[in-house]
């Protein structure tokens, strides 16, 4: 039927359409901290006289001082003007169950001075928090998942693509101390119609989560710049972003891999980095990689030559940053000698799986960021 009015049934569906719209919506702003925090303030409001009520039924089981369980939480919830209201309403809760339970109880059934400040003491930290929240502009709720979303970031940034038959990757990335955050990261493109990988590998100065934020800055930079400049071109245009940025630690070494997946041929260029290292499958032994190169941030105008190389069959590329080979009690020969010599365990399995475990083997404990990054040719059938 056309041109006739609505059904019953008709109107209702949309009616609740627009319910669920409505309410999903609220739920996500108030997730990112957008929307009103009068839910939250409702429940806590609620709970107030729900505590008082309870301490003064049954004192021995909800002592006075449990109200400020909705403070804590007012404290993480609710915007300060809001959370203003919550306080006074605990703060009549507190006059009320005095008056009632009176001043001839002793014990924790008894509203006394020092239960007042314990309150009160509560009460102020949690207006400091939510004022330094409402200045920072974000709310508990969303600062968590923050974290976590730019942790994810780095990771997705990190990921290397699928490579063609014939070749393996491995990688492995280990922040200072367990922490989640890491200056050492990886960005990586196949590039020339997905015949030519490009993947940097970069250090930025510092560990850990001081040298976190700069590495998200510089990993969406250099993501943003692989593959859309000729490889010969992308550090000196990295060199130069960062000396734009003006930090006062803010220098980081790369290196660049282009690789030609059809052919095998390489070309590497270092900023300041650690040499690869080689597995040539023919003769079972290492050989270093090292192009030339100064620090990225040190100076404008800095040239960065490449070295050139070519992966056989069975032949493997290791990139790494300092944080596994260099310690405060190991030299960097003594470092990469162990390394190779744990690797060496792995030739047999193709390498697969030994990104992680090498990490494991020569840095397990080290207080630094450590990377690691395996290129391997497998070999013809």
């Amino acid at each position: 039927m056309t041109g006739g009015a609505e059904t019953p049934t008709a109107r209702m569906r949309k009616a609740l359409h627009r319910a669920r719209t409505s309410l999903r919506k609220s739920g996500v702003d108030y997730f990112r901290g957008d929307g009103s925090d009068w839910v939250a303030l409702t429940a806590l409001l609620l709970s107030v006289p729900a505590l008082a009520l309870g301490t003064v039924a049954q004192p021995e089981w909800c002592a006075p001082a449990a109200l400020v369980l909705p403070i804590v939480a007012g404290g993480l919830l609710l915007r300060p003007a809001s959370l203003l209201g919550l306080y006074a309403a605990a703060a009549t809760a507190l006059v009320v169950e005095s008056a009632i339970l009176g001043p001839t109880r002793y014990g924790a059934d008894r509203v006394t001075p020092g239960t007042i400040l314990v309150v009160a003491a509560v009460g102020f930290f949690g207006l400091l928090i939510a004022q330094f929240r409402s200045r920072v502009g974000v709310p508990w709720r969303r600062g968590g998942t923050m974290l976590f979303d730019l942790r994810e970031r780095i990771r997705v940034q990190s990921k290397l693509p699928k490579l063609p038959r014939g070749w393996h990757r491995e990688m492995a990335l280990r922040p200072a101390g367990g922490q989640s955050f890491s200056g050492d990261f990886v960005v990586a493109a196949r590039t020339g119609g997905g015949r030519t990988l490009e993947v940097v590998l970069t250090d930025v100065s510092g560990k850990g989560m001081d040298a976190a934020s700069r590495a998200l800055l510089l990993s969406g930079a250099f993501g943003g710049l692989l593959g859309s400049l000729p490889p010969h071109d992308f550090l000196p245009a990295a060199n130069g972003y960062l000396l734009r940025q003006d930090w006062d630690e803010g220098f980081a070494t790369s290196v660049h891999l282009v690789l030609d997946l059809d052919t095998g041929d390489y070309e590497l260029l270092s900023a300041g980095h650690l040499p690869a290292l080689q597995l040539s499958a023919g003769t079972g032994r290492w050989e270093e990689k090292a192009a030339e190169g100064p620090l990225l941030g040190v100076y404008d105008g800095a040239a960065f030559d490449p070295v050139k190389g070519t992966l056989r069959p069975g032949d493997v590329l290791m990139l790494f940053t300092d944080g596994l080979v260099e310690t405060s009690d190991r030299d960097l020969t003594e470092g990469m000698d162990r390394l190779t010599g744990e690797a060496d365990r792995y030739v047999a399995s193709g390498f697969h799986g030994a990104a992680w475990h090498l990490i494991e083997a020569v840095a397990k404990d080290v207080n630094d960021d450590r990377a690691l990054l395996l290129i391997c040719r497998d070999q013809c059938p």
